[in-house]
């Protein structure tokens, strides 16, 4: 029960003071599961990461989904998931209830201009974390792959496949 109650307290920590969307959270995620609980190897967690992504579904719940039944089964994954959802469930109702009227408020609407930045800083880094951590043919490919989605436009599931057949090539064939 102590360990299903860390993973809630975890996890709520985590949707309660990370803005933006779930990539935001990878930093906080990443330290707190790998560096303070030391409940996944950095190299386990970006397998995870990795899975977490490609599953359909909000990255911040799949991500607390894998954390949560490595930790502790089917309890331990309800109460990552719930540690993540309640923080942003309540601070949506009383924002909805208390400061709907402050939307049109210049100093509201600067705040959240200021806000901007930092999270894309804060997506931006787990990505360049990973990124730095590739064998050379894969910075190749996942560079190759935002390219081509951010200028070219294709379709991510296209690519996502694309890249898994040519990992395991490279994997079969190329050592």
């Amino acid at each position: 029960m102590k360990l299903v109650l860390q993973l809630f307290f975890s996890f709520f920590k985590i949707g309660a003071f990370t803005f933006g969307a779930g990539y935001a959270m990878i930093p906080m995620i990443e330290k707190e599961v790998v560096e303070k609980k030391k409940w996944f190897e950095r190299e386990d967690f970006y397998d995870r990461f990795t899975l977490a992504q490609s599953a359909p579904g909000p990255f911040s719940l799949n991500t607390a989904v894998f954390v949560g039944y490595k930790v502790k089964g089917v309890p331990g994954a309800l109460a990552a998931v719930l540690g993540v959802v309640v923080p942003s469930f309540l601070i949506i109702l009383l924002i909805a209830v208390y400061l709907g009227g402050y939307k049109d408020n210049p100093t509201v609407a600067s705040a959240f201009k200021g806000i901007r930045p930092a999270v894309v800083a804060l997506i931006a880094v787990p990505f360049l974390k990973i990124l730095w951590r590739l064998g050379w043919w894969a910075r190749i490919v996942a560079l190759a792959v935002a390219a081509a989605i951010c200028c070219l436009g294709f379709s991510p599931i296209y690519l996502l496949l694309a890249a898994a057949v040519i990992g395991i090539i490279v994997t079969m064939y190329g050592k």
